[in-house]
């Protein structure tokens, strides 16, 4: 139901702000599929033989945002020469179709709702308001009394018309999520609700220039997709977030999950042993049942590439048991940070099995006490 897609837009929202993006900073934009064929069916490029032509519209419309209004007019008519000279052919409308296609496009920037006023002070083609009298509802019943002659124009409407209030109801009512004629979304296998998530913030670049981010993720319902590959059809709707371009962003905002220190991972307990597994475990659930973060190598290598595996799970202790320690009832705590410090101020290797930097040998009894304690004598941030 649209219930699905309102909870995956309010998780986009949630997760933006999690990675650092101020409120007020982005929008999750969010529009149909249904509305759009609606839209190419009320000009006239319903049917199978206009399948080409559809895609092409849709491909203008879907660069509203970089060219503007005029360059999608274009577009939408003989084409467009950019400023290097080259030519994309446009879909060789009619004016008539063009001025209908580019009045939904700009319905929300013409309705200012940015500043609070109805739309229907705004936009003297907006005939019908909703009965609730907001903007959001005002909008879509003013694309509803423009193109409502299509079924499936209606069914999108519905949607969105849910989808508004169900994030309203949830406390999203305060732009975070925007129904945007605008949204068009590439990929073909939409079905239904298609969302952007869009930085508004305008930055500068390293070398001074202004920035703005634009889209980063996007996503929809694809309720056809999964039924490609299985006997049955499987409704589905989902986001993602273009991960390269979002984090040159959060570098320039300073985002936590840049700037912040590297997190700390979880003490690992080597296994030199393999018929001794269930000690291992058993040291595992000791760490963890005091309340330290812990975990059990399970791959086969050797000690070296366990080593190494702690290492990269940024951990900062191991536990190392191996037969002699065990005949001993002992342990060896071995602190990466310090070991790794010590280690660059030793010359051979000789020197360096001789000295163990940073490496003890403990009662295993007195296990549990000695890593609180060596966690707790250490500074909370692992090297970078």
């Amino acid at each position: 139901s649209p219930a699905a897609d309102a909870e995956i837009c309010m998780m986009a929202a949630d997760a933006l702000e999690k990675l650092g993006i101020a409120r007020g900073d982005y929008v999750i934009k969010v529009n149909s599929r249904k509305v759009l064929d609606g839209l190419m069916e009320a000009i006239g490029l319903s049917g199978k033989e206009n399948a080409g032509r559809r895609l092409t519209v849709l491909r203008a419309l879907d660069k509203y945002d970089r060219l503007g209004k005029d360059g999608v007019r274009s577009l939408l008519g003989q084409g467009r020469k950019d400023e290097s000279g080259d030519f994309t052919k446009g879909a060789n409308l009619q004016e008539h179709q063009i001025d209908r296609l580019i009045w939904f496009l700009e319905l929300r920037k013409n309705t200012d709702f940015d500043r609070g006023r109805k739309s229907s002070d705004i936009n003297p083609l907006i005939k019908l308001l909703g009965s609730d009298g907001s903007y959001t509802q005002d909008m879509l019943s003013a694309m509803e009394n423009a193109y409502g002659e299509s079924v499936e124009f209606k069914e999108g409407i519905l949607e969105l018309r849910q989808i508004s209030l169900l994030a309203d109801a949830a406390g999203y009512n305060d732009g975070r999520i925007q129904i945007d004629p605008s949204v068009v979304r590439g990929l073909e296998y939409y079905t239904g609700p298609v969302f952007e998530a869009d930085l508004t913030f305008e930055t500068r670049d390293e070398k001074g220039h202004p920035v703005r981010f634009g889209s980063v993720g996007g996503g929809g319902r694809y309720d056809g997709l999964v039924g490609r590959f299985r006997s049955e059809n499987t409704p589905a709707t989902g986001f993602s977030i273009g991960v390269s371009r979002l984090f040159a962003a959060l570098k320039l905002v300073d985002s936590p999950i840049v700037t912040a220190r590297p997190h700390v991972g979880p003490v690992v307990v080597l296994v030199l042993d393999r018929e001794r597994l269930a000690d291992y475990q058993r040291m595992v659930a000791r760490l963890r049942g005091a309340g330290v973060a812990a975990e059990l190598y399970l791959g086969a290598a050797g000690m070296k590439a366990q080593m190494k595996y702690a290492d990269r799970r940024n951990s900062p202790l191991v536990v190392i048991q191996g037969s002699d320690e065990k005949a001993r009832g002992e342990i060896q705590i071995k602190d990466l940070v310090a070991g790794a410090k010590a280690a660059g101020e030793i010359a051979t290797n000789e020197e360096w099995k001789a000295a163990r930097p940073a490496q003890v040998s403990v009662p295993e009894s007195e296990m549990v006490d000695r890593v609180m304690a060596a966690l707790a004598d250490r500074p909370a941030e692992r090297r970078s």
